[in-house]
C-alpha cells in the first residue's frame, strides 16, 4: 500500500507538471441601459397581452400544437436524451456491482508433465467446477474527471430544456401569426365586398342612364370592369387562406378540415396593444435560445475541466467474492468460499500528445461556444430592439392608411351625389370610386402588420418562458 501511495504522488506530481487547463476568458457582453424605440418605462402593459388570447381559433391551434406538434415533440424527446445522458455520467461515479455463475469442464492430458513424472497417475483428468461470483468495481475519481463529466451532462440537460422552450417559443408565435393573417384576410375582404357593392351601385346607376337615354353606354361599361376588378382581387384571397391553412397544418400535426374548422371560430376585432417596457439586460433570463446557449458555455466549460483531469492517475479499486466447487453439493460449503481484492493505478506515461490534442479540442469548444452565447445576446438585443422600432413604424402606418381610407370614402360619396346632381362627370365618379377601392383593405393589412408587429416583439423578449 506504501508503494501504491508513492506511485500515485508520482504520477500526480508528473500531470501538474505538464501545466494548467487553459484559462478562457468569458466576460459578459455590454448591454445598453434601454432600448432605442422602447416606449416610456412607467407603461403598465403586459407581454402576453401583445398575443391574440382572446381569439378562439389561436386557443384551439395552439393547444392542438402543444399536444401534438411534431418539432416540439422532436424538441422533448432530446430533452430526455439529455437526462438520460446526465443520470449515465452520474452512475458512472458509483460501483459497478455484478454477479455471474459458471460451470467449467476441463480435460488434461498426464503426458504433458513427460513421462518419467510419477505423479500424473493420481491426476484427475477430466474435472467440472461449479461457480458464482460477486463482482465489485469502484473508480475512486480522485482528481474530479467524472464529476466535471457529469457537471457537463446536467448543464445539457439546460441547455436541451431551454432549447425546447425556443422551439414552444417560435411554435406559439408563428400560430399567432397565422391566426392574425386569418383575421386580417376576413377583414380585407370585408372590404373587398364593400367595394364591390359600391362599384355595382355605380354601374347600375349608369345602365339606368343609359336606358334613359342621358348616358353613353361606355359608362355603363367602365363602372362594370370596375366592379370586376373588385371581385377579382376578392378571389385571389384564396390562394391566401390556403397557404395559411398548409402552414397551421404543418404547425400543429392537423388535417386541413381540423384547422379549417377552428379559422371558422369567431374572432374578436384586430386592434393594437400597448407595447410593454422592457431592459435589454432581462433579455438574459427571458430569452430560451440565449438561456440554452449559456447552458452550454457551461457544458463546455466542464468538458474542458474534464479533459485537463485526464492527466492525473485514475485510481480502481476490485473484489470480487464467490464459491467455487467440484461438486454441486459441495457449492455452499464453509470450504468452497474464495474472494480477492485489488486496488490499481493506471496513469498515462507517453500519449505522445493524445491528452493536450483533448484539452486544447475541448479549449477551442468553450470559446466556440463563448461566442455563441454572445451572439445569442446580441440577436436577442436586435430582435428585441427592431420589434420595437416596428412596432412603432406600423402603427403610424396603420394610423395613416385608416386615415385616408376615410377621406377617400367621403370623396367618393360627395363625387356621387355631385353626380346625381349633375355638378359632376360620370367621369369624375368613377375616379373618385377607383381612389376609394381598395384604400380599406390596405388599412386592414397595415392593421393586421401591427397586430404582428406586436407577435414578434413578444418573441422577442421571451414571450411566457421562465428561466429555471
Amino acid at each position: 500500500m506504501r508503494r501504491l501511495i508513492v506511485l500515485t504522488m508520482s504520477a500526480s506530481l508528473a500531470a501538474c507538471a505538464a501545466g494548467p487547463a487553459p484559462e478562457i476568458a468569458t466576460p459578459a457582453p455590454e448591454l445598453p441601459q434601454d432600448f432605442f424605440y422602447a416606449p416610456d418605462s412607467t407603461s403598465e402593459a403586459a407581454l402576453d397581452a401583445l398575443m391574440p388570447v382572446n381569439d378562439a381559433a389561436y386557443r384551439t391551434l395552439s393547444q392542438a400544437a402543444l399536444e401534438g406538434a411534431p418539432s416540439l415533440a422532436e424538441a422533448l424527446a432530446r430533452v430526455d436524451a439529455a437526462r438520460a445522458g446526465a443520470r449515465r455520467a452520474g452512475s458512472e461515479r458509483l460501483p459497478n456491482i455484478g454477479v455471474d455463475a459458471n460451470v467449467t469442464g476441463t480435460r488434461t492430458n498426464p503426458d504433458q508433465f513427460g513421462s518419467s513424472a510419477q505423479f500424473a497417475q493420481f491426476i484427475d483428468t477430466e474435472r467440472v467446477s461449479y461457480g458464482t461470483n460477486l463482482t465489485a468495481r469502484w473508480d475512486a475519481d480522485i482528481f474530479g474527471q467524472l464529476r466535471a463529466q457529469e457537471r457537463a451532462a446536467i448543464a445539457r440537460i439546460d441547455a436541451a430544456s431551454a432549447s425546447a422552450a425556443a422551439v414552444r417559443l417560435a411554435l406559439l408565435g408563428e400560430i399567432a401569426a397565422s391566426v392574425s393573417d386569418w383575421r386580417v384576410i376576413e377583414a380585407r375582404s370585408a372590404a373587398i365586398t364593400s367595394d364591390v357593392e359600391a362599384a355595382q351601385r355605380l354601374a347600375g346607376l349608369a345602365r339606368t342612364r343609359e336606358e334613359a337615354g342621358i348616358a353613353p353606354g361606355f359608362d355603363r361599361v367602365r363602372a362594370e370592369a370596375a366592379a370586376s376588378a373588385s371581385r377579382s382581387r376578392l378571389a385571389a384571397l384564396q390562394s391566401e387562406r390556403v397557404r395559411i391553412v398548409g402552414r397551421l397544418i404543418t404547425l400543429t400535426g392537423k388535417t386541413g378540415a381540423e384547422v379549417n374548422a377552428a379559422l371558422a371560430q369567431a374572432g374578436p376585432a384586430l386592434r393594437q396593444q400597448a407595447a410593454p417596457a422592457a431592459l435589454p439586460s432581462q433579455l438574459l433570463a427571458n430569452r430560451p435560445d440565449v438561456a440554452a446557449a449559456a447552458a452550454e458555455l457551461a457544458a463546455t466549460d466542464a468538458e474542458l475541466a474534464a479533459a485537463a483531469r485526464a492527466r492525473f492517475p485514475k485510481l480502481t479499486l476490485s473484489a470480487v467474492l464467490g464459491l467455487l466447487a467440484f461438486n454441486p453439493g459441495d457449492l455452499f460449503d464453509e470450504d468452497s468460499l474464495v474472494g480477492s481484492l485489488a486496488a490499481g493505478v493506471a496513469a498515462p506515461l507517453l500519449d505522445f500528445g493524445r491528452i493536450e490534442a483533448g484539452i486544447d479540442g475541448a479549449a477551442a469548444n468553450k470559446r466556440a461556444a463563448f461566442q455563441a452565447y454572445r451572439g445569442a445576446v446580441y440577436q436577442a438585443l436586435g430582435d428585441a430592439e427592431a420589434a420595437y422600432g416596428l412596432i412603432d413604424a406600423a402603427d403610424a402606418e396603420a394610423a395613416l392608411a385608416q386615415d385616408e381610407h376615410e377621406q377617400l370614402q367621403r370623396a367618393a360619396s360627395l363625387a356621387n351625389d355631385r353626380y346625381r346632381a349633375g355638378l359632376a362627370s360620370f367621369l369624375e365618379v368613377l375616379e373618385a370610386r377607383r381612389a376609394a377601392d381598395a384604400s380599406g383593405e390596405r388599412a386592414a393589412a397595415a392593421l393586421g402588420r401591427a397586430q404582428r408587429a406586436r407577435i414578434v416583439l413578444w418573441q422577442a423578449l421571451g414571450g411566457d418562458f421562465v428561466a429555471d
